[in-house]
């Protein structure tokens, strides 16, 4: 099929004349390297030689109290039930639910204990973590600048604080593309804590393609069903006439590529093929019956139910096995503003085992040398009480921004380390503070890109993940 120019009409010219030159320079765009990158523009991905291939990010949504979990202070128990010195708060923003109250220090709600070689602190509520302390790097002088979870997230997730720019696993795969062709590059799965109290919304925008094609956004695996959506063929529809279908639409769109070069039709092109294969990988994929059982139990009871945090993190070994570039694991309820007594224990309980399993897992099958695992959310929670400090069943701790720990292991990385430190409220850094860049550009620079030159021109603008500056945490590299 060809377009006859005798029937061109007035809508299709003016299409055309608009396009004329656009078309020419997105050309020159869509010329990419092996590795899926813009080869002229930034001169070939990645920039160096990389330390990972690929990345799984365990995203802990609403806030994991790093006071109780790894940033342990013992001094603070004489601070118990006390006021901290306004010298250390400062009158700092907080969210509106312990604005302008008194600042009542609580010290770690549970005990702690040194583990490994490292002697690295560990609550009593991580008995897995703290067998794996050897193999991670704590970063505990993390900071951002959002004290509420939306835009907190999406600073963390986008560089930018408001929705619409890409998601770093889009960057990811704009940049670096997929390893294997079965299955995306990008795949984003999510999870509740089963008491399901205290749990945020998850939004499409955490792992959106902002401006970058929406080829690049995540595919979301669901917790329930078909783990993609219409990836079943429908009643009365064998594989081979799905083929068939989908040649013939290949071609229609093929004929309006030509003419229009526009990259979403070419989107739609390659997400029908990507769309035809999964059929047949996701299946195997998501199909358990060959795991032994030793690996099994190593992540939990829970790892056969679809939908889990320890399900989501066996996908996620399996995933890197076959090339995912960007495997984002997200899991809501750890926002304890009056329910830190009951809540933090349920999620710990929830988390330990299969965070701790897939460092482990990995690591045995030789995928951590070139994996980078990260844990962390979007803030921490304050080292003051929110809410009534005699009542123990309602106990809480609001958003706490200006220091909170993170942890990564695995592909470049410095094992059994500790980075930076807060105060001896656990309220401010201390030592070799981390901001949000940072931390995104020395990701970046484990997979062996140069953070100041990935970039996109959007608007005029040329837009880089960093925004205008981050430097990579050189104390954190192996």
């Amino acid at each position: 099929m060809s377009f006859d120019p005798l029937h061109l009409t007035r809508r299709h010219f003016f299409g055309k004349s608009a396009l004329g030159i656009g078309s020419m320079a997105l050309d020159s765009l869509l010329q990419r390297d092996s590795f899926g990158m813009q080869a002229p523009a930034m001169g070939g991905l990645p920039h160096f030689a990389p330390k990972a291939k690929r990345v799984i990010y365990l995203f802990m949504n609403g806030g994991p109290p790093h006071v109780d979990m790894f940033d342990y202070k013992p001094q603070m128990e004489a601070w118990r039930g006390k006021e901290i010195p306004e010298a250390i708060h400062g009158n700092k923003r907080v969210s509106t639910m312990t604005q302008g109250k008194p600042k009542v220090a609580l010290p770690a709600f549970t005990g702690f204990k040194q583990h490994g070689k490292s002697g690295a602190w560990v609550c009593d509520f991580l008995p897995r973590t703290a067998e794996i302390v050897d193999d991670i790097c704590f970063v505990k002088s993390m900071h951002t600048t959002q004290v509420n979870h939306a835009p907190a997230i999406t600073f963390f997730m986008t560089g930018g604080e408001q929705p619409g720019r890409p998601s770093l696993g889009a960057w990811l795969s704009y940049g670096l593309g997929s390893e294997g062709e079965e299955l995306p590059g990008f795949v984003v799965m999510t999870s509740r804590d089963k008491e399901a109290s205290c749990g945020q919304l998850f939004y499409d925008f955490y792992w959106g393609n902002g401006f970058l094609p929406s080829k690049h956004q995540g595919v979301k695996f669901r917790g329930s069903g078909d783990p993609v959506l219409y990836i079943s063929n429908p009643d009365g529809m064998s594989r081979p006439v799905r083929r068939a279908l989908l040649d013939h639409l290949a071609e229609f769109n093929q004929i309006k590529q030509q003419d229009f070069n526009d990259p979403e039709i070419s989107t739609r092109i390659s997400q029908y093929e990507m769309a035809y294969k999964m059929q047949a990988s996701v299946p195997e994929l998501t199909d358990l019956s060959k795991e032994p059982q030793h690996i099994l139990d190593m992540y939990g009871p829970d790892v056969k139910r679809q939908g889990s945090f320890a399900y989501n993190c066996l996908m996620a070994r399996r995933l890197a096995e076959r090339g995912v570039r960007f495997t984002q694991v997200m899991h809501a309820g750890w926002d304890h503003h009056r329910n830190l007594s009951t809540q933090f224990e349920i999620q710990c309980r929830d988390t330990d085992a299969p965070a701790a399993a897939l460092v482990k897992d990995l690591k045995q099958r030789g995928l951590l040398e070139d994996t980078l695992v990260v844990w962390g959310g979007e803030f921490g929670r304050t080292p003051f009480i929110q809410g009534d400090p005699n009542n123990l069943k309602q106990l809480g701790r609001d958003h706490h921004p200006y220091v909170f720990t993170t942890w990564m292991a695995g592909a470049g990385i410095k094992p059994g380390h500790t980075h930076g430190e807060s105060d001896d409220f656990a309220f401010n850094p201390a030592k070799d503070p981390v901001h949000v860049h940072d931390f995104q550009a020395t990701l970046l620079h484990l997979l062996g890109i140069d953070h100041e030159r990935f970039t996109y021109r959007f608007q005029g603008r040329d837009f880089r993940l960093t925004d205008v500056h981050g430097s990579v945490v050189k104390g954190v590299l192996a």
